[in-house]
């Protein structure tokens, strides 16, 4: 499978860097959250609307949106939520491409925003909880709440470290459906969001740290297909604990079928988005519900600073069921680069088994049996911090920050001009707010 790379660029070349106000950005200030640093989110950078445009261009206008020839969502959703892999649309990026992704990364924002560091739950009630966060583009988009999901360590650690680590389950997200008439007609079907925030507590760290690839259920992969995955993912997606909330995987296939079985008799479409661990969470979310429901509508995965989450079999098998994947990645970000490593499948070999062409083919083999092989999969739209003058000496929280991500989307126009005129967003440095680089 080839991957699009559509280059680097200089997001911010003239730019202004605001300080010194308080961060608006995508959601409104009358949000309650706690000033402590988010997984990835809340890093020492923040986004400030430019006051000169963000009135007439911010968040309401990726709402009504259309595409660079003026067509409206509803006469393309299929293409944006990936039916022709993205072709066409990346380089020079869609600006109806362009809304939804900045659409979609407010809803893993929204996923930050509810989560109360402190007791590892949703600090909301679930039928207020867009709204209470501050969410302004979820919220007058008309989603309403319909799940809350947790995520469970899979590792039994002894029993004095429970009082000195995160309990075994937290809160790590949402699903969404859309249920504003409006809305729906704008997007030309009804629309399922499932979202997820990155690594937030000490467990999950600890499954993060098992990197070696592991296979894949039976009831989530066909018989000898030799899917693998990363161990640490596949615990926090499968694992629940006595006494405490469901699976993460349970509950996203009862409340698939739910909305499945409710929604039979109209345009569906279910989007899986998320960011760090979050990203590779939606990956086997997108890839559980297309092997589960046969029946299932479009699955797509936004994701956004995902680490890898599988080898090559994996991948195949997405592509087979029809898992469509945009990876937005910054080339800057280390995140993206692990766990693991990809062997280069294009490199010509040659055939002589005698050669050294033949022990290199021999050796790739012995690299591909073992638990640290590793694949890229899906659409990747590749961005860049490495040239914008505020962003080029950031460590690895700015890379990897999701508002770092939806500045330079919101700021991307093409692989050979880099930057949009209009820029909707700027980087604020925020003094006195602690960076924490979270996968």
């Amino acid at each position: 499978m080839i991957k699009l790379s559509t280059g680097v660029f200089s997001p911010c070349s003239n730019i202004s860097l605001l300080q010194g106000s308080s961060s608006s950005g995508l959601f409104s200030s009358k949000s309650k959250s706690k000033s402590k640093v988010g997984a990835g989110s809340h890093s020492n950078l923040s986004l400030k609307a430019n006051s000169s445009s963000w009135k007439s261009e911010g968040i309401n206008n990726i709402n009504v949106g259309a595409g660079s020839n003026g067509v409206g969502i509803k006469d393309k959703w299929m293409e944006f939520q990936g039916i022709k892999n993205w072709e066409g649309l990346l380089d020079p990026l869609d600006d109806g491409l362009r809304d939804e992704i900045l659409r979609y990364g407010e809803f893993v924002e929204a996923a930050y925003r509810c989560f109360d560091f402190d007791t590892a739950t949703c600090r909301y009630p679930k039928g207020s909880m867009l709204s209470d966060c501050g969410s302004v583009g979820a919220a007058a988009g008309g989603y309403k709440v319909t799940k809350s999901l947790h995520a469970t360590c899979g590792v039994n650690l002894p029993n004095w470290t429970q009082r000195i680590v995160s309990p075994r389950s937290s809160w790590i997200g949402y699903v969404a459906v859309c249920d504003d008439k409006a809305e729906i007609a704008r997007l030309g079907r009804r629309d399922v969001v499932i979202a997820y925030r990155g690594t937030a507590t000490c467990m999950e760290w600890v499954e993060n740290l098992r990197a070696t690839l592991t296979c894949l259920p039976c009831d989530m992969a066909p018989h000898k297909c030799e899917s693998m995955v990363q161990s640490g993912f596949l615990s926090l997606y499968t694992s629940s604990a006595a006494g405490g909330p469901p699976s993460l995987q349970d509950s996203i296939r009862w409340e698939i079928n739910k909305i499945l079985q409710k929604y039979a008799d109209e345009p569906l479409s279910i989007t899986v988005t998320g960011h760090s661990l979050g990203a590779a969470l939606a990956t086997l979310t997108a890839h559980d519900i297309n092997t589960t429901f046969k029946h299932a509508p479009l699955v797509t995965v936004v994701s956004f600073g995902g680490p890898r989450v599988g080898n090559k079999n994996f991948r195949r098998q997405l592509e087979k069921n029809g898992t469509k994947v945009l990876r937005i990645v910054n080339s800057d970000d280390p995140i993206t680069k692990v766990p693991g490593f990809v062997l280069e499948e294009n490199a010509p070999q040659r055939t002589s088994s005698n050669g050294p062409g033949g022990l290199s083919k021999w050796l790739h083999k012995r690299m591909e049996d073992t638990q640290w092989v590793y694949a890229e999969i899906g659409k990747e739209l590749r961005l860049s911090s490495r040239d914008c003058p505020h962003l080029s000496n950031g460590n690895v929280a700015t890379c990897h920050d999701l508002k770092t991500y939806l500045h330079l989307v919101d700021n991307f126009v093409s692989s050979n001009c880099p930057l949009r005129a209009t820029a909707k967003r700027v980087i604020e440095q925020t003094s006195g707010d602690q960076a924490t680089a979270f996968v």
